[in-house]
């Protein structure tokens, strides 16, 4: 088998292409494990097999998956209309396309007075959306909507509940008003060029509603990474009850969705059955940003994923992590803008690689930074493994991190119920240790959550 880091047949590539999100300068590239130290080195077992000795280290793992994204050729970016833009990134620079606001308007309900009162009233009003009004002679007044139009020569606008009409009717003021008072002048925000966003702003509800205000219809963003997901086995159900050796999929419905809360376009899920020749077409076939499998990546009879990315040239870039559950899981570098995550096929495991691998690889292909490192104290100890990192489903209680007991490779009743995942170190961590924590998509604070 390829050493990690190789291609089959072929010298190593080493490409100095930079991807927009590097020229974004969004993802610092990691010399270390974020927390100012070099990784701690993990233990070695000298009994360990050779295939062990092979993996990566889990946190090591992670910032190759990150490095793959920026070392590939840069990505065209797109015009995306602003109800579709909700969590990706701009590719250019939000300048105003014209003052904000357009023209002087009133701030308030009530009145537009023209030099000092008691001021007679005009029978018209002013609404918002009306052409230019005629302007106002000193001690005139006009009833006045928020956001309309204020006429011309205007002093100040006299709110509705400081006013009040006399029986000649004539207005007078309750209270004193400085000059301009509740008039948003033209330009107030901004003015035409202005740059209101630089690049590499991640487009937030709010700034949809600026880039609206703004004159936009459409963003220039970083495009969503394409996904295609493979489903490998001959066991799987796709309905009804486990029956006569089959197993439900339960990977099928749950790769996609997860795949789109991690910011990709999912373009296809597809099943193949155990046979070489029917993964080697898919792979060859695709052409997503990311092709996902699931099983297969271990050495057993029916396991074709190491041999087909042998037999197509692939460059392995993890091959086997220092991780429980989910350590056959793989990443590789099918094409030079396309990578490969071959997945466990257990459940829990199955979710371990995503965090491990694809949730880094996507979040640099869609420029996004790399979320902040946080701990939470765990409320019970957690059995480690001897020589590997863990993931452990862990709910959030208060400012304690709880374990769940249903954290086994094929098990998803833990991470269903589960806010975070929290990472464990080699050797366990006592009652009261600080874990890091891995946000899960749906429970992060975040707005890059998007199942449809």
């Amino acid at each position: 088998m390829t050493a990690p880091g190789t291609r089959a047949g072929a010298p190593a590539q080493d490409s100095d292409d930079l991807d927009l999100e590097e020229a974004l300068a969004l993802v610092r590239e990691a010399k270390d494990d974020g927390w100012g130290r070099p990784p701690a080195p993990e233990p070695q077992d000298p009994e360990q097999p050779t295939e062990r000795h092979r993996a990566t280290p889990w946190h090591q793992a992670r910032e190759i998956a990150a490095r793959a994204g920026r070392a590939r050729p840069r990505r065209t970016t797109v015009a995306v209309p602003l109800a579709d833009a909700l969590g990706l990134v701009l590719a250019a620079p939000l300048d105003a396309l014209t003052d904000l606001p357009s023209f002087d308007t009133s701030a308030m309900d009530g009145w537009a007075v023209a030099g000092p009162g008691p001021w007679q009233v005009r029978d018209e009003g002013l609404l918002a959306g009306h052409a230019q009004p005629q302007p106002l002679t000193d001690g005139e007044a006009v009833r006045i909507a928020t956001g309309a139009r204020v006429p011309a020569d205007t002093t100040a606008v006299l709110r509705s509940e400081h006013g009040r009409t006399d029986t000649q009717g004539r207005l007078h003021a309750a209270r004193d008003m400085a000059h301009g008072q509740d008039i948003r002048p033209r330009g107030q925000e901004c003015r035409s060029g202005d740059q209101l966003l630089p690049v590499g702003t991640l487009v937030t509800p709010a700034v949809l509603g600026l880039a609206a205000a703004a004159g936009y219809d459409t963003v220039t963003a970083v495009p969503r990474p394409r996904a295609e997901v493979l489903i490998l086995g001959d066991e799987l159900l796709s309905e009804g009850l486990p029956h006569d050796g089959l197993i439900r999929d339960a990977l099928g419905p749950l790769l996609p969705p997860w795949l789109r809360a991690l910011g990709a376009e999912v373009v296809a899920v597809s099943r193949i059955r155990d046979d070489a020749e029917a993964l080697h077409r898919a792979v060859t076939g695709s052409d997503a940003d990311l092709v996902v499998t699931t099983g297969g990546t271990a050495a057993g009879p029916v396991d074709h994923v190491h041999p087909t990315l042998e037999r197509i040239g692939a460059e392995l870039l993890v091959d086997g992590v220092k991780v429980r559950p989910g350590h056959p899981m793989l990443l590789a570098r099918t094409k030079d803008d396309q990578h490969l995550v071959g997945l466990p096929g257990n459940p829990l495991a199955a979710v371990s690689g995503l965090l491990t691998l694809a949730e880094p690889l996507l979040r640099t292909l869609a420029a996004h930074p790399a979320p902040e490192r946080y701990t939470l104290p765990l409320s019970e100890a957690i059995q480690g493994h001897p020589y590997d990192t863990r993931l452990i489903p862990v709910v959030l209680r208060g400012d304690h991190a709880v374990p769940l007991h249903y954290n086994g490779p094929a098990m998803l009743r833990g991470v269903a119920a589960a806010d975070a995942l929290a990472v464990v170190p080699p050797g366990g961590a006592r009652q009261g240790a600080e874990a890091e924590l891995l946000d899960l998509p749906w429970a992060a604070a975040g707005i890059g959550v998007c199942f449809t």
